[in-house]
């Protein structure tokens, strides 16, 4: 059966709020959670940037959820640190967490000074910050001088079992790249026919461990509202990768989000007043192949979504 968890947004909720989401999300019947890893928001109006690692052993240990985390190494992490990070949450929650690699954005390396590398130098760095983590998962002692630079790092405390290294894919052949070394697919809401495209290309390379899809969606009792969630908070996420990875600052994506109209946030976000709606949606997503999906209703306010959706969608997509 697909799991359905909570994407916890860091970028837009006070994590002392957020904590108190996810446990209600667990009350509301949501299997796991997963949740982002950013310095900055994608717009001023979200407004916040809680340290994921600090609020993850927070919620791992006030809930029972499993839970997720997309961190981007290399840059403003060094991959010993995060190596050392996940270990020790894998180490305090056997079997509980699992990390998602991806190659980062702008917006939350550049407060290092370092230049922002071309798409194919951070998948390079990306490649060799994997291979140094999962080496120091299995107990080896690392060093490597690369993009990144190791020199004699070992970890004193390990899992009994290393958290799975997940691969964030947009695009197909970032899917088929990331086969070589993931042991799972994570990638967000698009079209079909764009989302069979990514997972075949994951499979048919090799692509091993479960397929898991972040869905953006707004919901609210009417229709008008709904919508204006989504306007106001979620359209600065409506362009292209190569923008999103790209730009620097808050006010960057403000500033070209300022055309993007109400309509136009429906290309990027599940909006609907109607849970029937959102359930249909689910389950065409789910068909796709996914054995987790983790919903990210994009408003501030969590507790009416996490409510509803406990009522009226989480018991259809379980039954189905």
């Amino acid at each position: 059966m697909t799991v359905i968890g909570f994407h916890a947004s860091h970028e837009q909720v006070h994590p002392r709020q957020l904590l108190a989401d996810v446990q209600l999300a667990e009350e509301a019947g949501f299997g796991a959670a997963m949740c982002s890893d950013h310095l900055e928001p994608w717009s001023e109006r979200q407004g916040q940037s809680g340290f994921a690692w600090s609020w993850l052993g927070a919620a791992l240990a006030t809930t029972g959820l499993r839970f997720g985390v997309v961190n981007a190494p290399g840059q403003r992490y060094h991959p010993v640190v995060v190596a050392q990070a996940a270990a020790t949450l894998a180490a305090m929650f056997p079997d509980r967490f699992w990390v998602a690699l991806g190659s980062g954005e702008n917006a939350n390396e550049h407060v290092t000074g370092d230049a922002w590398p071309r798409k194919a130098v951070r998948q390079q760095r990306l490649e060799e910050c994997v291979d140094v983590i999962r080496r120091l998962l299995d107990g080896d002692q690392v060093s490597h001088d690369g993009l990144v630079t190791v020199d004699r790092a070992q970890l004193w405390t390990r899992p009994e079992t290393p958290p799975p290294l997940i691969a964030p894919a947009l695009s197909v052949e970032t899917a088929r790249r990331s086969a070589a070394w993931a042991d799972g697919l994570i990638t967000i809401n698009a079209a079909p026919d764009h989302l069979r495209d990514v997972l075949a290309a994951y499979r048919e390379a090799g692509g091993r461990g479960p397929a898991i899809l972040q869905a953006h969606l707004s919901w609210a009792p009417s229709e008008e509202e709904a919508l204006a969630i989504a306007h106001d908070q979620w359209r600065t996420n409506t362009f292209p990768s190569p923008v999103m990875a790209d730009l620097a600052t808050p006010a960057h994506f403000d500033a070209v989000a300022e055309a993007v109209r109400p309509e136009d946030v429906r290309e990027s976000v599940l909006v609907s007043a109607d849970p029937a709606r959102h359930t249909a949606w689910l389950h065409e997503l789910v068909g796709l192949g996914f054995d987790e999906v983790y919903l990210h209703h994009v408003g501030v306010t969590q507790r009416p979504f996490l409510e509803t959706f406990g009522e009226h969608v989480l018991p259809v997509l379980a039954g189905s």
